[in-house]
């Protein structure tokens, strides 16, 4: 049977949902009825239904075990899938390889059931690789119905409150999933071959530091005394620094309580790596390295298709290296005129509205407007790796100043794919300085600054370069994901039941 077979309807058609679990609690009862547990127990695997495709050898034994996702009923023979998010094989079993109960038990039997699989493989007439039942162990039996076969769960809301059911429904879906899976697995490999540490911070913070947004708020009442959730895990990884931690990086989560969308959501996955004795220029070496490692390891390629919410191919990223670099001020000169750092601020503001169209905020700072020149013009059109260099001072109170031109900072930002994906750092380590940037940065609201932490660089922190990359959207690039909803298993949403009124 190939994965085009039809399967067979559960009940009748037309059954609404009550009636098929109905249908689906009695044959509970006659299951056990037979002696059998319908919800199992061990089952020792020797292989997966992915694993046997991938390495298939006919004429070998294998255990197996996955839910039944297809279904033939050909009499005497039955041809059924088992799979899980890794991938699905078919089975054969014979009325003649079985006893008159356990034929009856697999008759109880049905699409989104789990079962435990005892055979040998084989490859039918039609050259399907396959496996002959010996023997079969129920492990769960399902009392409500799977998403359809061939269409899915193809409510998006639905695929997103129900994750469970997209992954069962949709492979494309699940594939995305355990490509992450690989992903964050690949690089944590990469990390730990070249000496790095894995380390875990604090997720409750007295301060929230290391990024500027808005925190999640709460109360240790054990403590007495309010907490944030972490926005970045940074300065407590600097602080690792201090400590004699050469090579350290976290792979966590951070949170911020700000807008969620397409590409944003307020629990969010990130990888913060810092370096003794490196720079911005040794970070940004690093993750062009590992990217690529990553992308050829998992996917075998370093050529990714990017679409729209429409289903239409936006344009292909292109990872080969080297990857490009060009100076913050540079890149904006390209695409606002040459004379653009030398125009007034009114000037400035003035062509980004009225030629450019931009939309440009009363309290956005001249500083600011440049900013929405390069991220509209730049970035939101940029599609290859191009690591954007030397960003103006305000914008990066923890990096060091460039030694050439003080008003602006030795970073990148790596940009790809229409958004920043990762800036890296020379780490501010004189703490004088970064006291002073701090203080810019927070203004009169002087409870943000972490005193704590400029007092722990006053006992020495190496030079040391620093990278920050948001796991989500690097998924996103490699998968193709449009959302980053697609590529977080359960993501923030809406309480349906909110705007709902109570009688």
């Amino acid at each position: 049977m190939s994965e085009n077979t039809q399967a067979v309807a559960n009940t009748a058609p037309g059954s609404s949902e009550e009636e098929l679990i109905a249908v689906r609690r009695e044959k509970v009862g006659k299951i056990r009825a037979l002696g059998v547990n319908p919800y199992g127990g061990r089952f020792d695997v020797t292989t997966n239904p992915a694993e046997i495709k991938a390495n298939f050898v006919e004429g070998k034994q294998v255990k197996l075990l996955g839910r039944i996702n297809a279904l033939r009923d050909m009499g005497r023979t039955q041809f059924f899938t088992v799979a899980d998010v890794q991938g699905s094989i078919q089975c054969m079993l014979t009325k003649k390889a079985c006893t008159d109960e356990t034929w009856a038990l697999w008759k109880l039997l049905e699409r989104g059931d789990w079962v435990g699989i005892e055979g040998e493989t084989f490859i039918t007439r039609t050259g399907e690789p396959s496996v002959r039942v010996d023997s079969f162990k129920v492990l769960s039996k399902a009392l409500r119905p799977m998403p359809d076969k061939f269409h899915g769960l193809v409510d998006t809301d639905m695929r997103y409150r129900r994750r469970h059911l997209d992954l069962m429904g949709n492979p494309e879906s699940a594939d995305r999933f355990v490509k992450r899976s690989l992903i964050v697995q690949e690089i944590r490999s990469y990390l730990v071959q070249r000496g790095f540490l894995e380390v875990e911070t604090p997720m409750l913070q007295d301060v929230a530091g290391g990024a500027a947004a808005k925190p999640f708020e709460s109360y240790y009442n054990a403590l007495s005394k309010p907490v944030t959730l972490r926005i970045a895990p940074e300065l407590y990884l600097k602080r690792l620094l201090v400590g004699g931690f050469p090579k350290v990086f976290e792979l966590n989560r951070n949170f911020r309580n700000e807008g969620v969308d397409r590409r944003h959501n307020p629990e969010f996955t990130v990888l913060e790596v810092y370096e003794a004795g490196g720079d911005y220029e040794t970070m940004a070496a690093m993750m062009e390295e590992m990217i690529c490692t990553v992308a050829e390891k998992v996917f075998g390629t370093l050529k990714f298709d990017q679409y729209d919410d429409n289903g239409n191919l936006r344009w292909t990223v292109d990872l080969t290296r080297p990857w490009r670099r060009a100076s913050y001020n540079d890149l904006v000169k390209e695409v606002a005129g040459d004379d653009w750092f030398d125009l007034s601020p009114e000037q400035r503001r003035d062509r980004a509205e009225n030629q450019f169209k931009l939309i440009i905020g009363e309290d956005l700072d001249d500083t600011g407007v440049t900013q929405q020149v390069y991220e509209k013009l730049v970035e939101e059109k940029q599609a290859n790796p191009l690591f954007v260099t030397h960003v103006a001072r305000d914008l990066v109170p923890l990096a060091k100043a460039n030694p050439e031109n003080p008003e602006v900072v030795d970073v990148f930002e790596l940009v790809m794919n229409g958004q920043e994906l990762c800036p890296g750092y020379s780490e501010q380590n004189d703490p004088v300085e970064q006291l002073e940037r701090l203080q810019h940065q927070a203004g009169e609201e002087t409870q943000k600054i972490d005193y704590d932490f400029v007092e722990t660089l006053e006992s020495g922190m190496p030079s040391a370069g620093g990278i920050g990359i948001g796991i989500d959207r690097l998924c996103m690039l490699l998968t193709g994901a449009c959302s980053i909803r697609d590529i977080i298993l359960f993501p923030q949403l809406k309480d349906k039941n909110k705007d709902k009124k109570v009688d």
